[in-house]
């Protein structure tokens, strides 16, 4: 039996602020707290509250930080921001420095693990741990099946029909996130809303989000894979086996290509939002991993 949501919106907001980077204002959650912080990067498409369930289950025994990406959440996007991976790396590191986080237990899902493995091989002094689940690697950017969306960006197409959807909550929730949960309708309307808003909320948005997706190519992906081979940091994957978008065999392959990397965890069935969906299960596999020797 799945889980059920237990953090809400408004009880996840109470731990929001926001900080001035170099790459621009930045929307955070920081749980507090003391040790060394746990630092959760999202991909495209959902936002901090992605993790709101995960925190639900380690407030109290960790200092928990996610952070909004760039256009995601309540991070606004200038008019020329970069969305390079490379770029997406920086503003991680540019919201390190604001936060004055020397080391991090790093936690990323989706995009955000790209953006991590990006940010790992250029900061890896700031790693204590990294912790990666389902994600772009090696060439997998964009995925087969997120292609149509790529190509409807590339196109102009989603400044069209992106607006529309937020008439319809329960439509765009099975429409946007339905293959990424396995039980989408638990997924809270008002967490549909506060993820899509910022995306496709205005036409304006919506042309902004088009160049967030069109701007993530696999050269930038690929261009860190001989530094991810001499990354001895401890590693692990933790990897839903029922998502279309990053098959189980891209959690070997990271597993096998990164130094540190010692295991995979495997949560069967689970898809690529199984973090949120499944957090009881994912927070246990972090506990574990922190506390290695």
């Amino acid at each position: 039996m799945l889980e059920t949501f237990t953090l809400h919106k408004h009880q996840f907001d109470q731990y929001r602020g926001e900080i001035a980077t170099r790459s621009g204002p930045a929307s955070f959650v920081d749980t507090g707290g003391g040790g060394i912080p746990a630092l959760f990067v999202h991909g495209v498409g959902t936002s901090s509250y992605l993790w709101r369930n995960v925190f639900a289950e380690l407030v109290g025994d960790r200092r928990c930080i996610a952070i909004d990406l760039p256009l995601h959440g309540r991070t606004p996007a200038s008019a020329d921001q970069d969305f390079s991976l490379p770029a997406l790396a920086e503003f991680v590191a540019h919201c390190c420095d604001a936060l004055r986080l020397a080391r991090v237990d790093l936690v990323a899902n989706n995009t955000g693990g790209a953006v991590a493995q990006i940010f790992a091989v250029r900061h890896r002094e700031r790693l204590n741990s990294l912790t990666l689940t389902n994600c772009e690697a090696h060439d997998n950017v964009p995925p087969t099946a997120f292609l149509p969306t790529v190509l409807l960006a590339r196109a102009g197409m989603l400044a069209r029909t992106g607006p529309p959807l937020l008439h319809d909550l329960p439509r765009a929730r099975e429409l946007v996130y339905g293959v990424g949960y396995q039980d989408v309708d638990a997924l809270p309307e008002e967490i549909v809303l506060a993820n899509l808003t910022p995306l496709i909320g205005t036409h304006e948005a919506a042309r902004q989000f088009q160049r967030f997706l069109t701007s993530l190519r696999a050269p930038d992906l690929l261009a860190v894979e001989p530094e991810l081979a001499r990354l001895n940091v401890p590693t692990q994957i933790v990897w839903g086996t029922a998502d279309i978008f990053f098959g189980r065999r891209w959690a070997y392959w990271l597993r096998d290509t990164i130094s540190g990397a010692s295991r995979v965890v495997e949560i069967p069935g689970g898809k690529l939002f199984f973090p949120d969906e499944r957090a009881r299960e994912f927070a246990a596999t972090l506990r574990r991993h922190w506390a290695r020797p």
